[in-house]
């Protein structure tokens, strides 16, 4: 009989095992080490779960073998060809593993993308939104266009029109959209009629797009299907990707992304800077992220069926002790959105952390000057999340 590595598949619940807290301190020095021995952390975008065994065994062996020097610099090999048989069978999208360019994280691609592709110009960047994407267009020394979403909204949705405006020489003049999808922090899995309606006015402005698909692999049970951007017709030209296994496995700190182009020219124009742009990815990131894309399928079948079960706890918990909270849909990734403004507290996070014990992400972080918001890490286990919304209620006085 072969084993059911879909998500609720017998195997798919043998293989994910949680870290005892004393193992995560020791395993995870920025979400654990950064805060008191008192204080539960759920802020940053870390798992409290061992890593993938397919990832620590090929870890183990490279170390084995002394793996410690610069990576092999060649574009595509073994890297881009198992990315490409990742996206085949999760996302049905074919890539030429010729275009997998490997870089040192999500954000250095880009920045790498759009120091070389993007034109000198405005960049458009959805609000709320990842920190370290909110500060890259001054980084580049382009003026930031903000496309918000109203944080009394149902359901996070693009606004076409207002980016239509945005794109326009007479109004915004933005050249590029840093598109987040699935999306950090809303937790959405566009769809491809979403996606289409951005393609169509980015195409019509003669407009770029830099897709960051970091959360790709963790579209929840329940939830639309991921479609990678440049799965769709017309945007070889005008788009890339930057994705990456270290969010659906935990390696963020072996510092190693892909930077996925479609198109000859892109990728040759990439390929043609020089070396200080984009030397900086580790052979350890290499073999990690060529094990989790080669062989990690049962382990992220695991990862992914836990996490509908978090989110689904994570309802039921705020329904029951702070029920005047509004969540947004968590389609995707494990970082919920919540709006705890219903309680009267203009920084809930600060006074979590203070009065709960309990590390939050504030949500002023991910749009600057958003009242009464955080974002919430549920990948852990059930206990501490439960844990975690009782320090929110006493926390938050309720």
């Amino acid at each position: 009989m072969s084993a059911d590595f879909t998500p609720g598949g017998l195997y798919a619940r043998i293989v994910l095992r949680d870290l005892t807290e004393t193992e995560a301190r020791r395993a995870l020095p920025c979400k654990w080490g950064q805060v008191a021995d008192d204080v539960l952390p759920a802020w940053v975008a870390e798992m409290d779960y061992a890593l993938a065994p397919a990832v620590a065994d090929a870890l183990a062996e490279a170390v084995a073998a002394g793996m410690t020097g610069y990576p092999d610099f060649a574009l595509g090999g073994p890297l881009g060809e198992a990315y490409a048989g990742f996206a085949r069978r999760h996302f049905e999208h074919d890539v030429d593993p010729a275009g997998v360019i490997p870089v040192v994280d999500v954000t250095a691609g880009v920045r790498l993308a759009l120091d070389v592709l993007s034109e000198e110009a405005p960049v458009v960047m959805t609000l709320p939104g990842y920190p370290p994407l909110i500060s890259i267009a001054e980084v580049t020394g382009r003026k930031r266009l903000d496309l918000e979403v109203d944080p009394d909204a149902g359901r996070a949705e693009l606004d076409l029109d207002r980016l239509d405006r945005m794109l326009d020489p007479a109004g915004g003049g933005a050249r590029t959209v840093l598109l987040t999808n699935p999306h950090n922090p809303w937790g959405r899995s566009f769809t491809r009629a979403e996606l289409e309606g951005l393609r169509d006015v980015v195409v019509r402005r003669g407009a770029r797009v830099i897709s960051d698909e970091i959360h790709a692999p963790l579209v929840l049970p329940g939830s639309p299907r991921h479609t990678p951007y440049l799965s769709l017709e017309g945007t070889a030209e005008h788009a890339v990707a930057v994705v990456a296994a270290s969010k659906a496995f935990n390696t963020a700190g072996l510092r190693c992304a892909q930077l996925v182009a479609a198109d000859r020219i892109t990728r040759d124009r990439i390929r043609a800077v020089p070396a200080a742009r984009n030397d900086s990815w580790s052979p350890l990131g290499v073999v990690a992220a060529t094990a989790a894309y080669t062989d990690g399928d049962p382990w992220l079948a695991a990862l992914v069926q836990r996490l509908g079960e978090q989110r689904d706890l994570l309802t039921q918990l705020l329904d029951a002790h702070l029920p005047a909270t509004r969540m947004r849909p968590l389609e995707a990734t494990y970082l919920a959105w919540l709006d705890l403004r219903a309680y009267g507290v203009h920084d809930p996070a600060a006074q979590i952390l203070e009065r709960g014990r309990a590390r939050l992400a504030p949500g002023h972080d991910y749009h600057p000057g958003l009242e009464g918001h955080v974002r919430l890490n549920i990948a852990t286990s059930p206990e501490r999340l439960a844990e975690i919304v009782r320090r929110m209620v006493v926390g938050l006085g309720v």
